[in-house]
């Protein structure tokens, strides 16, 4: 797997560990399933926690467990499966502010959707490095630079900046309009 953020590939500090296996030492990634039984071991040992979330995932349900979680790890089980994208955007509105990894085979021109839903990183498969290298992430998130959506805190949608233009050119109006 290949770890991508804003600016490009990036080490993984954290082991991902999978739901029968023994814990590791260091900072690690756990299923949900393990979470409550083996999440309290790693924090005792200083190491940083994460969690891997299904995309079907109830906040409310999982919301009391994220407390001492660095790191939310969200399933895609394919690209064309968006749900992730909402349960990262609901996170950050709820006030998490750890780390978000998107867990998955994203594509790169989901790299600016993922980062503005609130991911932090994507991690992908090699096969998807294969087809699209990192050279055309970095292509892709400087080319795609305006939404629809509002994000969180990655600028101004295109609805919201054709409004400031409306407003600007209004006010431009009124000021020419009016006598001195």
């Amino acid at each position: 797997m290949a770890l991508i953020d804003a600016s490009g590939l990036k080490e993984d500090g954290f082991t991902r560990v999978a739901e029968s296996a023994a814990l590791p030492a260091g900072d690690m990634i756990l299923p949900l399933g393990k979470i409550s039984a083996d999440g309290p071991e790693v924090l005792a040992r200083g190491d940083r926690l994460g969690v891997h979330l299904p995309n079907t995932a109830k906040l409310d349900e999982v919301w009391p467990l994220l407390d001492d979680v660095a790191l939310i790890s969200i399933e895609f089980p394919s690209f064309a499966d968006g749900r992730g994208f909402s349960l990262a955007r609901q996170l950050r509105q709820r006030g998490y502010r750890g780390q978000l990894r998107a867990f998955g085979p994203l594509i790169a021109d989901q790299l600016r959707h993922a980062l503005g839903c609130g991911f932090d990183e994507v991690e992908t498969p090699e096969a998807v490095i294969a087809r699209q290298p990192i050279s055309q992430w970095g292509a892709a998130l400087r080319t795609i630079t305006l939404h629809y959506q509002r994000g969180t805190g990655r600028g101004l949608s295109i609805l919201d900046r054709r409004r400031a233009a409306r407003e600007a050119s209004h006010e431009q109006r009124l000021a020419h309009a009016l006598p001195a």
